[in-house]
């Protein structure tokens, strides 16, 4: 069984000649411990594909699916419970809190998480380890550099020990060292720790750190196809 199932999917906002068609007849499906890129340029439609896949929205038809269950098929408290255990979002933008610490911002998530709080920092310390940030643990975030505020922002979603991590543009706002390291951490959650990973980017070099790049152009899929030239992550310390 698939993880995700994605079936004659579509999205539209507005009616009439107000309609705009975001997503149409998306097909595909993604097993667990896989690593996707889905490409595109900017407004074909890939990160509205995101947020229905992470629960942020519904489509308006087409049947999407996450371990075996359609989206109805989920109460409104299994969708924030999937959420919260066992999704993981990386943005472009980071979105820590400010005036907080490391080691506030990546606690959030078990604040909902129904652990005991007594394993908060536990919880949280490995995380921020896991990213090589150990030594930043009590600054507060909103000093660190681009690059360390996104790996801040991969161990807060790592914190719950999620099944699937959604990087949305996470090189986006990085020069290319930091964006190199950052994607370098992607692809170990992937390699070493089997963590489906589903990248949004509109960058070809980091797409081919995945396994099979989904292209999406005007809402529907352009091409699905694996990646015959991945990229290691050994190759950053070369």
């Amino acid at each position: 069984m698939a993880l995700i199932e994605v079936e004659r999917l579509e999205k539209h906002y507005g009616e009439g000649e107000e309609r705009t068609d975001a997503l149409c007849d998306i097909s595909f499906k993604i097993d667990e411990g896989d690593f996707i890129a889905i490409m595109g340029p900017s407004g074909s439609g890939k990160s509205t594909l995101l947020h229905i896949m992470g629960f942020l929205d519904r489509p308006s038809s087409g049947i999407f699916r996450f371990e075996g269950k359609t989206i109805d098929e989920y109460s409104d408290d299994e969708l924030a419970a999937i959420r919260n255990k066992k999704l993981g979002f990386i943005f472009q933008s980071f979105h820590l809190l400010p005036r907080t610490t490391v080691l506030e911002n990546v606690k959030l998530p078990l604040v909902y998480s129904g652990i005991k709080e007594s394993l908060w920092d536990e919880k949280a310390r490995a995380a921020i380890e896991a990213v090589g940030l150990s030594h930043r643990i009590s600054h507060d975030a909103v000093h660190l550099s681009g690059g360390e505020k996104q790996r801040v922002a991969i161990a807060r979603s790592l914190v719950n020990d999620p099944k699937v991590v959604f990087a949305d543009e996470p090189t986006g706002n990085l020069d290319s060292k930091s964006g190199q390291a950052v994607m370098e951490i992607i692809q170990d959650l992937n390699d070493k720790k089997g963590i489906t990973v589903i990248l949004i980017t509109h960058e070809t070099y980091t797409a081919e750190h995945a396994e099979r790049i989904i292209r999406i152009k005007d809402g529907m899929i352009d091409n699905d196809s694996k990646v015959s030239n991945r990229h290691k992550a050994s190759e950053f310390l070369k």
